[in-house]
């Protein structure tokens, strides 16, 4: 009798998934860093660096094709599909939408994640690129957009009718905010669309929230006319706050982890190179802004700020800065009327010789696929930011 029962029980734990338990949801949100600009070809930087090859083998098989991952689903606003969404399994391809395969920090998140908790896990994605926290995501209790007395007096000398101005601005205020809202909801309230494998009777917990946005703030002169002076970036600080308390009481989550991905494009400050020191002050205020709410006594164990200037990639930086003396070259040689074509295309390959080695100039075709402001489109870079969301969000739990 006892080996039948002790049997009865095995064969009913065997039955039993192994993750029988609440699905973790994590919630990705923000502008176009966090839709993700870098081109899939700029994985190859990866292997190029013994501190990115693990993540290089967890995104790609063997023969270079990506992986495809079972246990990581996701669903992700993408202007670019007829359906205004894109949803699966996770993999290459979940970046701003395009002509070619991009990746974000989702990628590199999702996989880091899935490994901490050793069990499914659905990401929910709503990134659109261009977005501020001051109107476009404001949250309903940092109550309406005031025009402050040197922006009322920029639109009186445009001769603005205020009336319309500020109707439009209340039109625009906390679109995205809501926007974010209504996708949430709709994944959450049929996840078996999107995870087939759902288990519904365990339902889901949501496990995190990562913030990744702040550009469209930071070069807001009219929002933040003393852009630079020291709290001159305070309102974007509140606004941050309420917007994670809004964001736990809609979604009904008081204790929901809260990642900020604080701006780091351009890299640590103390290493900024004369071009950039210009813009020290402005860049240095924003992030201190924006990872002040990690520091209040409410949020304290359950709000983390992440430096995503420590995962840049200064080599790489400086590549892209000396190719510029290219193109300075090049209008030089137009203008020198005694070369022709073939001189003129011998003397700028023998300036790029002389300017860049081989691996250097391997390192510019893999490295990069877009602007400074969007981390040069490089996989190496929001590859390790991606990762570093998920580490820091495991260690809060």
């Amino acid at each position: 009798m006892k080996v039948t029962l002790i049997s009865l029980v095995a064969l009913w734990a065997a039955s039993c998934p192994l993750w029988a338990k609440p699905l973790k949801v994590y919630l990705l949100v923000g502008q176009s860093n966090m839709q993700g600009h870098a081109a899939e070809r700029t994985l190859g930087h990866l292997a190029m660096d013994a501190k990115t090859v693990p993540l290089l083998k967890a995104i790609q098989n063997a023969d270079g094709s990506a992986k495809v991952h079972d246990q990581i689903w996701i669903s992700s606003i993408e202007i670019a599909e007829e359906s205004g969404v894109k949803e699966g399994k996770l993999t290459v391809g979940y970046g701003a939408g395009g002509r070619d395969p991009k990746i974000g920090p989702e990628l590199t998140f999702g996989i880091t994640m899935q490994k901490h908790v050793g069990e499914p896990v659905l990401l929910i994605k709503t990134a659109w690129g261009g977005k501020s926290l001051n109107t476009d995501f404001r949250p309903p209790s940092a109550g309406p957009y005031v025009f402050n007395d040197k922006q009322i007096e920029n639109f009186k000398k445009r001769d603005r009718n205020l009336a319309e101005v500020r109707q439009e601005k209340v039109n625009s205020t906390g679109v995205y905010y809501r926007a974010m809202l209504e996708h949430i909801r709709k994944v959450l309230g049929d996840i078996q669309r999107v995870y087939p494998d759902y288990d519904a009777k365990s339902g889901y917990e949501l496990s995190g929230f990562i913030w990744f946005q702040g550009w469209n703030d930071m070069v807001d002169a009219g929002t933040y006319p003393s852009r630079g002076q020291v709290g001159s970036y305070d309102a974007y600080s509140r606004n941050l706050a309420h917007f994670i308390r809004d964001v736990r009481k809609d979604l009904n989550a008081p204790k929901l982890p809260f990642v900020i991905g604080v701006m780091g494009a351009g890299g640590p400050i103390s290493k900024y190179g004369p071009d950039q020191k210009r813009y020290a002050d402005i860049h240095g205020e924003f992030r201190k802004a924006m990872a002040a709410p990690a520091n209040l006594p409410e949020f304290r164990g359950n709000v983390t700020a992440v430096r995503t200037e420590n995962y840049w990639d200064g080599e790489l930086s400086e590549l892209v800065d000396r190719r510029s003396k290219i193109n300075a070259k090049r209008r030089e040689l137009s203008n020198d009327e005694s070369l022709n074509r073939e001189q003129r295309d011998k003397a700028l390959a023998d300036f790029n010789a002389k300017l860049f080695t081989k691996e250097e100039l391997q390192i510019l075709e893999l490295g990069v696929s877009n602007a400074a402001y969007h981390y040069l489109g490089s996989a190496k870079i929001l590859g390790q930011i991606g990762k570093a969301f998920a580490d820091a969000l495991a260690a809060m739990n």
